[in-house]
This record gives structure tokens, sequence and C-alpha cells, in this order.
């Protein structure tokens, strides 16, 4: 029976495991931008063309000169001549010059000449004697059909150069390099490519992992179990989050509790996926072949057979022949914690992911935790919004529940984090949650 004598903290022991898989070694392919969310970029991408092309508008205005509102105010406004309207999805055909303007809409080229934008908001149209109405008025290519009148923009706000427009390459410059090898793409980086018209990228492909539950307690979830069975749920619950983290899983079913089974098992899924994850057969006991297996796999095999941690301690972190194989508890809560901690890294690593933060948030505690110094202690929790609190607006709220009670975590809003130093937590303490 394998007894627990060295146990590393987790930060170490993923840190053992990250150090001998080389970082971002699967192939590449290419994808559709708009099928992109969530791929990792396998190079380096510049722009084709500055972004905008054109010096645009940001606000419904007028196009002026700047110089010439130059100490415009409420009280003594600027009068510029209406000379036409900036077309939308076309170039004007006119050009502002001295103490001229021309309506424009956001989004609209910038005549020639004109160097800044007056919002509506500081502008009032005067029109001539025997004029048409405003919305009356009809301009052919930039200028006014009925020529006898001509009307005059009162400006209440003096302008600086370049003020409510966007100059030719402000967003982006030509060539610039705008998203690195690496950056996993969200929707801001999808728009991002469209807008310069980059309809396709190069992805790192899905990580392969091969996922093994093992026991002979264990039975599909379509099967109705008998006294002393259980349904599997580690094979899904590790699946989901597999994809989640930007793989793809394989499931090579249910093992029976009998090393050549489990062996031939993994060596399939070995010569078939880039990682294995095994669940079950990894605690203490004389049935639980797990870190033998793996052995019995390739060099260098087992890195660490247990981590100081809870839940989780007998998890078992190998390598065999530059792959990560993963020995998880059978507790589906602590299968899937751990998934968190050492599964969803290797995978980042291999897709070659840049760093990137974990999302969490502040919490002031509900209630004591316990903890033993020296181990790092994971609780499912509850996030409440505080409204009383104007400082730390949220609430965790533990959910207290033994390893094996899958809806401890399926009921819990993140994940909080007892430090090895720490003897436990006390209510009203601030703390660090991840969101799951």
């Amino acid at each position: 029976m394998p007894q627990f004598l060295t146990l590393l903290p987790p930060d170490e022991a993923r840190a053992l495991l990250l150090s001998h898989l080389p970082a971002g070694t699967v192939d590449s392919e290419p994808v559709s931008v708009t099928a992109s969310l969530n791929r990792t970029l396998a190079d380096d991408i510049h722009a084709p063309h500055p972004l905008p092309q054109f010096e645009r508008s940001t606000v419904d205005g007028f196009a002026v000169r700047a110089r010439d509102t130059f100490g415009a105010s409420d009280s003594q406004p600027a009068y510029l001549t209406l000379i036409g309207e900036a077309p939308m999805g076309d170039a004007p055909a006119f050009e502002i010059g001295a103490g001229q303007c021309a309506l424009i809409h956001t989004g609209g080229m910038l005549p020639n000449g004109a160097d800044a934008v007056v919002m509506l908001e500081y502008t009032q149209q005067i029109v001539g004697a025997g004029s048409p109405r405003p919305n009356e008025i009809i301009y052919k290519t930039g200028r006014k059909d009925l020529a006898t009148t001509k009307t005059e923009i009162e400006i209440f706000r003096a302008m600086a150069e370049g003020e409510n427009i966007i100059r030719v390459g402000e967003d982006v410059a030509e060539g610039q390099a705008i998203l690195p090898q690496g950056r996993v793409m969200r929707p801001a980086e999808i728009g991002g490519l469209l807008a310069l018209g980059i309809t396709s990228a190069r992805v790192s492909r899905f990580v392969k992992v091969g996922i093994i539950s093992t026991g002979d307690e264990i039975i599909s979830p379509e099967e109705s179990p008998k006294p002393g069975q259980v349904r599997d749920v580690n094979s899904y619950t590790l699946s989901a989050l597999v994809e989640k983290s930007g793989g793809v899983a394989k499931r090579y079913g249910i093992i029976r509790d009998q090393f050549e089974a489990l062996k031939d098992a993994a060596a399939e899924a070995l010569s078939e996926c880039d990682v294995i994850v095994v669940t079950a057969g990894s605690s203490a006991s004389t049935r639980d072949m797990t870190a033998d297996v793996i052995r019995s796999l390739g060099e260098p095999g087992v890195l660490a057979h247990g981590i100081n941690t809870r839940p989780g301690k007998p998890t078992i972190l190998g390598v065999c022949n530059g792959k990560a194989v993963i020995g998880l508890p059978g507790n589906p809560v602590s299968a899937l914690v751990n998934g968190y901690l050492f599964v969803a890294p290797v995978i980042e690593k291999l897709l070659g992911t840049l760093p990137r933060p974990i999302p969490t948030v502040l919490a002031r505690l509900t209630v004591n935790l316990p903890s033993q110094a020296g181990r790092e202690d994971w609780w499912p929790v509850n996030i409440t919004v505080n409204p009383q609190s104007s400082i730390v607006k949220y609430e965790a709220d533990p959910i207290f529940g033994k390893s094996n009670l899958i809806f401890t975590l399926a009921n819990a809003d993140g994940l909080l984090r007892i430090p090895p130093d720490a003897a436990g937590l006390g209510a009203g303490e601030v703390v660090e949650v991840m969101l799951l």
C-alpha cells in the first residue's frame, strides 16, 4: 500500500509537471475568424492596412475648420456657412473652406479641409429669408440646390483640431502587430480582425485529452445502479472542463480494477492523445494501480504522488514520453477541483496560450473556516451581493459537503483558497474567490 510520505504544495507540483512539457507543441490549422472564439492564435497577426482608412466623425454634427471656431461661446457664437452634407458610405465631393461647414453623421468621412466636428448640441441653424426649412434643403454633389439664399450655423463652442474625429490609422497603423501568437480569441479580437478584412487565421488545434474512468462500482449514466454501484460523473465533468480549456475529450470508457486492462487502455490513449487523465485509482489502496500503470508507460513516469491540498491529496502527476498523464481522485468534487488546478494549465501550455489572469472577485467571508496549517484548502462558495457595503460588495458563503457530493460544486459560484500558511479564515475576512 503506497504511503503519502511526501506531499508537494500544489503550486510546486504544477510547476514540476509543466517543466517537463514543451509549450505550444500542438499543430495549427486555419479557421474562419467568425468560428475562432476561444481558440488560441498560432501566429502573430499584422494589420494589412491602417484602421480607419479615412478620417471619420465620432459624433453627429458639423465638420469645420477648428480655427474658424476659436473664441466661440454661448454669448458670442461663431457663424459658419453650411455648404453641404457628407454622404454616408461615400467621399464628400466638396471641400471645407474658410468660414464654411458641412453636416456630418457618426462614422461619416470628413471632407477635405475640415479638421474637427462640432456636436449638434453646440450648434443652431439660422435660415435666411425665403429659404426652405432645414429638413427641406436638398444637396446635389455637395452643393445646395437652392442657391438664392444661404444657411448659416451658429457655433457655441470652440473646437480643438482633431476633436470628435478619428485620424487615419488611429486604431492601428499599417503593418502594426495587432494580435500576438498565443492570444485567446474573444469577441473583441474577432471584431478587430474582421474590421481589417482578415477572415481567416491560424490557430492551435484542440489539445486531445483521453479520459479513463476506473472502478468496479462505476456504471454509465444511462444505467440504473444496483446496490453499491454509482454512475460515472467524472468522465463527463472533466470532458466539459477540457473543452472549456481549449481541448477536445475522448472518453475511453469505464475500466475495471484490473492492472492489465487499465494498462492497455492507458497505452491506447497515450498513442492517440496529447494528455491522459485517469480518474480514481490514485489513493492509497491495494486496488489502486494508476501510479504503477503510469510508471509502465514511459519515462520519467510519476513525478508526484500526493499533493498537499484538500480536496485531492491522492492526485498523481506524471509524464510519459513527453505527454502528461494525470491521475485524479474518484470523488467528483476532488476530481473537478484538481482538474482546474492541473489539467487546465497543461492544456493551456500545450496550446501556447499566453498567461492570463484567472477571473476572481473579492468577497467578505460569512463564517469561520477551519484549515490545517501547511495544507492548501479549496472551498466551494456562493457569492451574494451585500448592498450594505460600499467597499467590499460581495459575500462568500461556504458550501459544506464531502468530496463525493457533486452538487456542492454544482451549487457553487466559485472556489475559495485557504493558503497553506493559514490555520483557517475568520468570518468577516476579505478573501479572493476564483470564479467557476
